[in-house]
């Protein structure tokens, strides 16, 4: 696996699931430089947004920190998700992940994020963690 930069981006994030047929939250999509992600299902509709944005669902888990692979990603590319999945679960820090168009995106738990870094860093990627607002 070729070495990845990965941003730690500022700020928590909360994964929240409502009803399959919920409209999508009013303002939502008006966020700005924050990944925000809506995907629905016929089971569900999943949000990932900033913790600040309330969103009222049926569970909402916070204490979400973001890793965003620097990209472009070229789809050709393979095994980025599988590399980095692997080198987290062997140091016990589970994920939630998701893509985008041009890259791939990990949430960790905020009380995981030291180890997170410390073994994606131990397996060559470099790593930039973004300082707080």
């Amino acid at each position: 696996m070729k070495r990845l930069i990965v941003d730690v981006r500022p700020g928590e994030y909360a994964v929240t699931r409502l009803a399959a047929d919920a409209p999508v939250p009013a303002g939502l999509l008006d966020l700005t430089d924050v990944l925000v992600s809506v995907t629905r299902t016929p089971a569900e509709l999943s949000i990932i947004a900033p913790a600040s944005f309330a969103v009222d669902g049926d569970t909402t888990e916070k204490g979400w920190r973001l890793l965003t692979v620097r990209g472009p990603l070229e789809f050709t590319l393979t095994g980025i998700m599988a590399a980095l999945a692997g080198e987290l679960a062997a140091a016990g820090v589970s994920l939630f992940a998701l893509s985008t168009y041009d890259t791939d995106h990990l949430l960790v738990k905020h009380t995981d994020l030291g180890r997170a870094v410390l073994a994606l860093r131990a397996a060559g990627h470099e790593l930039v963690v973004a300082p707080e607002a």
